[in-house]
């Protein structure tokens, strides 16, 4: 796939200077940096997206030009598994042989072709013109040969012939039709607990652009003013949510802007609403957040403290997502503190609290609508890294709870050795504690299981999937 030089032109045929076209240059730039670097898009693109319109100008980079970026972006992260198997029908080597920036082009390439409206003649001469930028000619003739190939067959006729049967296998039929590894269709098979339509409708989701959900920090701001922005509409569950339609920007609304609301999906706000409003027995005057980068959780906490005259310590081990927790909580108007500490090793004394929220670092499995790449990325032997930090998280919890205190543990993950099995393996150590039933702790959602743990899913309630266990320290 070397490049070709000049020379090697049919005589004859007029040469066409490929057109720099900064959208799908800006995907592509996007898209090297999730793969060389380990960046996240969510990240990566908001910069990018600023400086095209520094460089090209507001009139040449409109919001349509936004949307189409970003839109190649996540769509291509999104069924990168689905691609990955169409393409590698359509070359004669390995995926693993093509080049990375090559494979980045033709996944670009085939999601507008199967993922977009776009017309097949313009996806197909746009792709080339890029590879021709980024590749060079010899290589955008492969790329060329490549989507001519995938532009005989629409989605569902390559699903047809890449998938293997349901019957004969499952889980990696749902896991090529869906775009999700094969361990993670496995996960989360045995977490919603079997039947084939539960599965389909998650692993769609995940596929899913999620909306972008706001809070509105009690005592600071409220849904009645972010419900006057453009394209806002009340949340589902939460009492403090608020979301943008399609095109709503966050950073366009005051409130955001100024710190009295933020940007936080409605399963993370169902967390902390619950956690407050779980019964404790006696004072209620100090919480605990102990894992609260980068500080949406926290927030919220603080807020809801405050309206009742209590105080949250707010503890982040990264010193810089510290800094963004103290971020979060500028202009909160109750008492609060932000360190910068290790939960497993914490500076404070045991039962000092009467309310612990401990959010643990985990596979993130439960946020693939927002996170695409981390469906890649992530590896089954990660759960054992993550093992033992949950467990020992959750006992510094129970350790810092006062009796008659309350403990909240979430994750946001719905992998079951993530979930319940590291509730399950520390009760054990604590036999004077007993789980609370969270259900009626979430007024009017649906569908929340035999309790007495909630698991959210974006499927069935538009979130997150959210875990969460309450436990009460009873001696």
């Amino acid at each position: 796939m070397s490049d070709q030089p000049h020379r090697s032109r049919k005589p004859g045929k007029p040469y066409r200077r490929p057109q720099k076209d900064p959208v799908r240059l800006l995907a592509f730039e996007a898209l090297r940096a999730v793969d060389e670097r380990d960046a996240y898009a969510n990240l990566v693109l908001p910069p990018l997206l600023r400086k095209a319109r520094e460089k090209e100008g507001p009139d040449k980079f409109d919001g349509r030009d936004a949307a189409l970026a970003t839109e190649l972006v996540y769509g291509t992260l999104r069924r990168q598994g689905t691609y990955d198997a169409v393409i590698s029908a359509c070359v004669d080597r390995p995926l693993r042989e093509v080049d990375p920036p090559v494979l980045d082009v033709l996944s670009l390439g085939v999601h507008q072709l199967l993922g977009t409206r776009i017309p097949t003649h313009a996806a197909v001469s746009a792709t080339v013109d890029l590879a021709r930028v980024v590749l060079g000619d010899g290589r955008a003739k492969f790329v060329n040969a490549v989507l001519r190939k995938v532009a005989a067959h629409d989605l569902d006729e390559w699903i047809e012939r890449v998938a293997p049967p349901y019957e004969d296998d499952p889980e990696d039929h749902l896991a090529v039709v869906h775009s999700h590894p094969r361990w993670v269709v496995s996960a989360l098979w045995d977490s919603l607990g079997g039947g084939r339509a539960g599965i389909e409708d998650l692993l769609a989701a995940d596929n899913e652009r999620p909306e972008v959900t706001l809070v509105a920090r009690p005592g600071r701001a409220t849904t009645e003013e972010l419900l006057r922005e453009e394209a806002a509409v009340a949340g589902r569950w939460s009492p403090y949510a608020v979301r943008l339609s399609e095109g709503g920007e966050p950073g366009a609304v005051d409130a955001v802007r100024e710190g009295r609301a933020g940007v936080q999906d409605e399963g993370s706000q169902l967390v902390a609403l619950a956690l407050a409003a779980a019964p404790v027995d006696g004072s209620d005057a100090l919480w605990l957040d102990g894992c609260a980068g980068p500080g949406g959780k926290a927030a919220l906490l603080a807020a809801l403290a405050a309206e009742r005259g209590a105080a949250l310590l707010a503890s982040e081990k990264q010193p810089h997502r510290a800094g963004l927790v103290a971020k979060a909580l500028a202009g909160n108007p109750g008492a609060y503190q932000v360190i910068a500490a290790d939960g497993t090793r914490p500076p404070w004394r045991p039962g000092s609290f009467d309310r612990v929220l401990m959010d643990v670092p985990c596979t993130g499995l439960g946020a693939l609508r927002r996170r695409p790449e981390a469906r890649w990325r992530r590896r089954p032997e990660d759960l054992d890294g993550f093992g033992p930090l949950q467990r020992g998280l959750l006992r510094t919890a129970l350790d810092s709870v006062r009796v008659g205190g309350v403990v909240g543990y979430a994750t946001c993950s719905p992998h079951l050795a993530e979930t319940r099995a590291v509730v399950s393996d520390v009760l054990k150590q604590y036999p004077e504690t007993e789980l609370i039933d969270a259900r009626p702790l979430l007024p009017g959602v649906p569908a929340l299981g035999d309790g007495p743990d909630v698991q959210l899913w974006p499927h069935l309630h538009g979130t997150d999937a959210m875990y969460l266990a309450l436990i009460k320290k009873t001696g």
